[in-house]
């Protein structure tokens, strides 16, 4: 955290799966080969990141610390975007997202009517991280929240704050996580496991996914926390086969959380040891169901 410059440039690209299919690899290269031969690769950041939510508009690229938001950015306008935006402090017009209804250009991303109302709190961190990169994570405060847990707190005091704060599960039954948690922990012998369900059937149902290849290390690091609360030495990641990206980014940081102690015997030197093995599927809905 104390090596992160608030004030340095970065340019966050969307690497989701949308912005994959409309062509984000080339606008990523073209940035990495505009910024090289402006010598200015040590002085900018690129941060190729997860889903930023406006799937439609893409490629979306976001400059920091300004925070200005270009949306169907194309290769051919890197080389504007840094001379004008990244140097130059400058807004390029014909890159910002326009209000079909009123005709007002929005130049930040909290100016567009998408998202304008929503208070984000699922992939809201999308934007500041890359996903492969384990730094990115603990620069904003990742894993203090285990450190907490593990050594601040007892395995009954998380699950009462789970369930003070009222966490539900995602899926449609909206179930309270704490009262699934104490259950888990309550129940008679003494291996537990607990398992994440980022497995989708349904048509148009990407919300794991969007956590995962944006953010895997928020899910691994919550992962942790309930094998903790519940006593669990063993782990599943249960999620769907036909996805490269998903892959990578899940065994990415599953490995370097290992490396840096947080996964594993002797959790921080906690005396804690947990362990996580990967499961792919082929898409079988029913699986992923409490029941089976």
């Amino acid at each position: 955290m104390s090596e992160k410059d608030p004030d340095k440039p970065c340019i966050a690209i969307c690497a989701g799966t949308n912005c994959l299919a409309l062509g984000n690899q080339a606008v990523i290269q073209a940035f990495k080969a505009e910024l090289a031969q402006q010598e200015l690769t040590d002085k900018v950041d690129i941060r190729a990141t997860g889903c930023h939510g406006l799937c439609e508009r893409g490629p979306n690229v976001l400059i920091y610390p300004e925070e200005i938001y270009y949306i169907e950015v194309k290769p051919e306008d890197v080389a504007e975007i840094i001379s004008e935006t990244v140097l130059g402090k400058k807004v390029v017009d014909r890159l910002l997202y326009t209000d079909p209804l009123t005709g007002e250009k929005a130049v930040h991303q909290t100016d567009i009517p998408f998202y304008k109302k929503q208070t984000r709190m699922i992939i809201n961190t999308n934007t500041l991280i890359d996903p492969q990169k384990i730094e990115d994570y603990l620069s904003i405060g990742g894993y203090t929240a285990l450190s907490k847990a593990l050594f601040e707190m007892t395995p009954e005091s998380i699950l009462n704050e789970i369930k003070t704060a009222n966490l539900r599960g995602r899926g449609g039954g909206g179930f309270p996580a704490g009262l699934k948690w104490e259950t888990a922990r309550n129940a008679p012998g003494e291996q537990k496991y607990v398992i994440v369900n980022g497995h989708e059937g349904e048509p148009g149902a990407f919300m794991d996914r969007a956590i995962f290849t944006g953010n895997p290390h928020n899910v691994i690091e919550g992962l942790i926390i309930g094998a903790f609360a519940v006593g669990a030495s063993q782990g599943f990641i249960y999620t769907r086969h036909d996805m490269p990206q998903l892959k990578e980014n899940i065994y990415t940081a599953l490995a370097q959380a290992e490396e840096y102690g947080l996964l594993g015997d002797n959790i921080l030197g906690s005396g804690f040891n947990f362990h996580v093995e990967v499961h792919f599927d082929v898409g079988i809905f029913v699986s992923g169901e409490s029941s089976a």
